[in-house]
């Protein structure tokens, strides 16, 4: 397992989706992870220490864990299979190890509550980590970037982008070969 820390919380403009950009610790490879606006929420309000007048979800599952004497140990993103992160809350009971099946979203609001690490299966970084192109990462560190190369740090997302959009095209095209599918008719 790798550690990583979370780097920003992204909106996109086009649709409702946010992503969680993960960076590993020692090294400058970043993991994306789509989520929901309200998970992206927990999240935010959570990093920003923003004090609620009601516990929200995240703070309640959180208080119920501790009511019960379990304590949050870290969160670890276990899997990735057909594009879906797969994570655990592992938590300790009585000197009992007990991992808790999550969405990661889920878990990396647990864990900026739990103060705890966020580790990541090295097989998951390998597969869908991303490294700064070669002109991003020379312009971070003070060289000159050739023309061109933007600032913008999602730029380092370019093909992982690319291909949720490739992807989108192709549901729409199913939905369109298949209106019985549609879940949302408009008839």
């Amino acid at each position: 397992m790798i550690q990583v820390k979370i780097d920003s919380v992204r909106v996109s403009l086009m649709s409702p989706q946010r992503v969680i950009v993960l960076r590993q610790l020692d090294a400058d490879r970043y993991l994306p992870i789509w989520v929901g606006p309200y998970e992206a929420e927990a999240i935010t309000v959570a990093l920003q220490e923003i004090e609620m007048a009601r516990p929200l979800t995240h703070d309640l599952l959180k208080n119920v864990i501790n009511i019960y004497g379990a304590k949050i140990l870290r969160i670890e993103i276990i899997a990735l299979r057909e594009k879906i992160f797969f994570g655990h809350i592992v938590t300790e009971v009585n000197g009992e190890i007990i991992n808790i099946d999550s969405r990661p979203s889920d878990a990396i609001a647990m864990a900026v509550r739990a103060h705890v690490p966020i580790l990541v299966d090295q097989e998951v970084l390998d597969i869908a980590g991303i490294f700064p192109e070669e002109d991003v990462q020379a312009s971070s560190i003070g060289e000159d970037a050739p023309e061109g190369a933007g600032d913008d740090r999602l730029s380092i997302f370019e093909d992982f982008f690319d291909q949720l959009e490739s992807d989108k095209d192709e549901d729409d095209e199913k939905l369109d070969e298949n209106p019985d599918d549609d879940p949302d008719p408009k008839d």
